[in-house]
């Protein structure tokens, strides 16, 4: 069975798929990387802001959001499943996510470790580099 991409806004998504989004989202933000934050910070059921998912059936490949942060959207909480990762996932929901933003200026906060799997896409770094939860990040931006 080939994946599939999804796109929907908060209240478009069922709770079982909601449910698997936000389990892969603490496993590996909150478990996997020892990172004991709010994962769930308030801004996932905004208007503006739209999620992304590769899924196979009912099993959540990758996964993205994409929020509006004053009319810029901001890609966020790109994760992929461990036993789905070195599958291209990350980079076709990248893509995906792209013709979602559209010819729009966007931002992101990228592990630094990733600067150059996002550059790929277009992003560069846009500010010093600075600790989010002990984990090094860059911000970056694509025109």
């Amino acid at each position: 069975m080939q994946p599939e991409t999804h796109v929907a806004a908060f209240r478009d998504l069922d709770v079982s798929t909601l449910y698997a989004i936000m389990k892969l989202r603490v496993d590996v933000f909150v478990v996997e990387q020892k990172c004991p934050y709010p994962e769930l910070d308030g801004r996932d059921d905004e208007p503006g802001t739209r999620h992304v998912w590769l899924a196979r059936g009912d099993e959540i490949l990758a996964y993205l959001r994409i929020l509006d942060d004053n009319g810029t959207p901001r890609i966020g909480r790109v994760v992929t499943a461990p036993d789905a990762r070195k599958g291209g996932h990350a980079s076709r929901l990248m893509e995906h996510a792209l013709t979602v933003i559209g010819s729009r200026p966007s931002t992101l906060e990228a592990q630094a470790h990733l600067t150059g799997f996002y550059s790929r896409f277009g992003y560069a770094e846009a500010g010093p580099g600075y600790l989010e939860d002990g984990i090094p990040h860059v911000p970056m931006k694509r025109a």
